[in-house]
């Protein structure tokens, strides 16, 4: 709501780049509706004082360019604002807000990363078989192969083939990504969709490509899987940043704990809650509760054994699909509990503004 057409153009183009069609009033709309359905409302300073007396709600910011506007403060009480944002300054926050308001965001989806300790632990086949067991209970679940080295996890799924969109493709994504349209471009494969690797192509996914790809998909809500590798760049700095909590898959010997050591030293300086998932067999005198303590980290589970797990894969059945499988119960187990602590999330002052009160 604004008559200033330099603002106007601004937001007009803020709106576009957020993918939302806004709806420009001069004044308070007549009649109810406009000001109180809204999933958002911005206000330039000008429309300020014709805004005085409006239903207060939540989704109001006052906009303007003039970073030493005299009244804005005043202004922003008088209408009720949450949030005072100084143009060009707050671009990139208001995009994601206008955007978030489109896409009506809700709770973020819980957000988990598998990590082997080794070569080999099995990381990869526990996130197939997490985001398979989530899929199956009905949860809106998405499947990202952070592991370039890892053959791609659409392999476990028997889904090399199928047709929709891989990491190569959002190699250049810098800005913000729809989460809407990552859901529709990906491959569905029983019952969720999977971001995964190329055959033919070998690409270094840039650390703004990794972020935007897994803000979008956290956006969605439900679940979000994340099978990542042990070395940790900057782009895997990244994922490991938006996890809500990460396992570290560990077989139960000398060496792999000896080994998963330093990948929890290196994945802990960024992930705050990182558990150990151990993995038989032991070596003599080993157990699930010797290899977490080993590491200093919570213990998350046992990785049960399950005979012909290759064999199922190799009939178009994944890990984590045979529901009466020991795999399938444990992953069933385990989103019983995480999900039952819920995944958090808020909102603050964006750069450029600060909350109004």
């Amino acid at each position: 709501m604004t008559e200033d057409v330099e603002l106007l153009d601004d937001l007009l183009r803020l709106c576009a780049a957020a993918g939302a069609e806004p709806e420009v009033h001069h004044t308070l709309p007549k009649g109810r509706g406009g000001w109180e359905q809204a999933p958002m409302v911005l206000v330039g300073d000008d429309a300020a004082p014709r805004c005085r007396g409006a239903l207060r709600r939540q989704g109001v910011m006052l906009v303007g360019h003039d970073q030493d506007a005299p009244d804005v403060w005043r202004q922003a009480v008088e209408i009720g604002a949450e949030y005072v944002l100084r143009l060009p300054d707050a671009e990139s926050w208001l995009v994601d807000q206008i955007a978030n308001a489109a896409e009506g965001v809700g709770r973020p989806a819980l957000t988990v990363g598998v990590i082997g300790g080794r070569g080999g632990a099995g990381a990869s086949t526990l996130a197939c078989a997490l985001a398979v067991t989530a899929a199956k209970a009905g949860r809106r679940t998405m499947l990202i192969d952070g592991d370039p080295l890892g053959g791609g996890i659409d392999v476990l799924l028997g889904g090399e083939r199928a047709e929709g969109m891989r990491w190569p493709d959002f190699a250049h994504s810098k800005g913000r990504v729809g989460g809407g349209a990552l859901e529709e471009s990906l491959p569905a494969l029983h019952g969720l969709r999977v971001l995964s690797w190329g055959r033919d192509d070998w690409v270094v996914i840039p650390p703004q490509a990794m972020e935007a790809v897994l803000a979008a998909a956290r956006r969605l809500g439900g679940v979000v899987v994340v099978d990542l590798p042990r070395r940790v760049d900057e782009s895997v700095a990244k994922a490991l940043a938006q996890l809500d909590l990460g396992l570290l898959v560990v077989p139960g010997e000398l060496r792999a704990v000896a080994a998963a050591k330093r990948v929890a030293s290196t994945a802990g300086m960024v992930l705050g809650d990182l558990r150990v998932v151990a993995r038989g067999p032991y070596a003599a005198g080993l157990d699930e509760r010797w290899v977490a303590q080993a590491l200093g980290l919570p213990l998350a589970g046992e990785l049960p054994l399950e005979s012909g797990l290759l064999a199922a894969q190799d009939d178009g059945a994944p890990p984590g699909s045979g529901a009466r499988g020991p795999l399938a119960r444990f992953c069933t187990a385990f989103w019983e509990r995480a999900l039952a602590g819920g995944a958090g999330g808020g909102l603050g002052a964006g750069p450029g503004g600060e909350g109004a009160s």
